[in-house]
């Protein structure tokens, strides 16, 4: 790796510009006429399909760490569903994760925490950071496979269909809550895992980083907050090694065993007997 750290990275005001519109659209979740509890809980339903199935089985524990497999179909699914979580090309966050592992909390770390909670928290998205370039050699295995490049090339698209779906079927309160709110609640959800999970919380782990495991993050993330747990096993596909660090895209995990869609299952070494009771 020769690629040096940046000491002032350029603006990527593509993202700013997006992302600084869809927190100002979100206030219009505060007039009356766009709340309704069935928008509400369109906005619930999605956020566990999006960042519980999509982020944190899907893009993060399945493509990023492979600590397990499922049928090709059920992969796609996740993948898509983590496609339209809003959070970038597939390709782009699962590149940046891996990279992050490899350097983490060190310059070359795309949101590294020494940088300040800030930058950690989604300050690094809004800038050209070093590592761009090693994105492409760092995803090598899935980014020949088609339905992964279509998610990739198309994410901005799916998610305006499923925008028109939800007016189709609710009209504006489905469409402000499904997509404004359930974006941005989804957006900061996932990004404090990189943010507070290297600030607050506690230390099980002596990693020679700053991750931590927080329970209102994971509470947040469906299990992703436990952090430290993660960063000293990586690979494992459950963060739960204490009785109280429940873990519920773990469960998820164990439902799909019991299923027999869920193989080749990884675990760090002596992972909670509770965790592994429920199924």
């Amino acid at each position: 790796m020769t690629i040096a750290a940046s000491v002032s990275p350029r603006p990527r005001w593509t993202v700013i510009f997006p992302t600084a519109i869809l927190h100002l659209l979100t206030l219009l979740a505060l007039l009356p006429s766009n709340f309704s509890w069935a928008a509400v809980g369109v906005a619930l339903f999605l956020h566990w399909l999006t960042i519980g199935l999509g982020i944190a089985l899907g893009f993060h524990r399945l493509a990023t760490h492979r600590s397990l497999q499922v049928p090709k179909w059920l992969e796609y699914f996740l993948i898509l569903c983590g496609t339209l979580a809003g959070q970038g090309a597939v390709l782009g966050w699962v590149g940046y994760h891996r990279i992050h592992h490899l350097y983490t909390d060190q310059p070359l770390d795309p949101h590294s925490s020494r940088q300040g909670f800030w930058w950690s928290h989604i300050n690094w998205l809004m800038h050209e950071v070093p590592t761009k370039a090693e994105v492409p050699r760092i995803t090598k295995d899935i980014a020949d496979d088609p339905f992964y490049r279509f998610c990739h090339n198309h994410y901005i698209t799916l998610q305006a269909v499923l925008a028109v779906f939800l007016y189709a079927v609710g009209g504006w309160p489905f469409v402000v809550w499904g997509i404004l709110v359930r974006l941005f609640v989804g957006f900061h959800c996932t990004c404090l895992v990189n943010s507070a999970c290297h600030k607050f919380g506690y230390r099980t782990h002596p990693t020679d980083e700053a991750s931590t495991n927080c329970w209102w993050v994971a509470l947040l993330t469906y299990g992703e907050g436990w952090h430290n747990n993660h960063h000293a096993c990586q690979s494992s596909a459950c963060n739960w090694l204490k009785w109280w660090e429940v873990d519920l895209t773990w469960l998820t995990i164990r439902l799909l065993q019991t299923l027999g869609l869920a193989t080749k299952v990884k675990l760090a070494k002596q992972p909670a007997p509770a965790a592994n009771n429920y199924f």
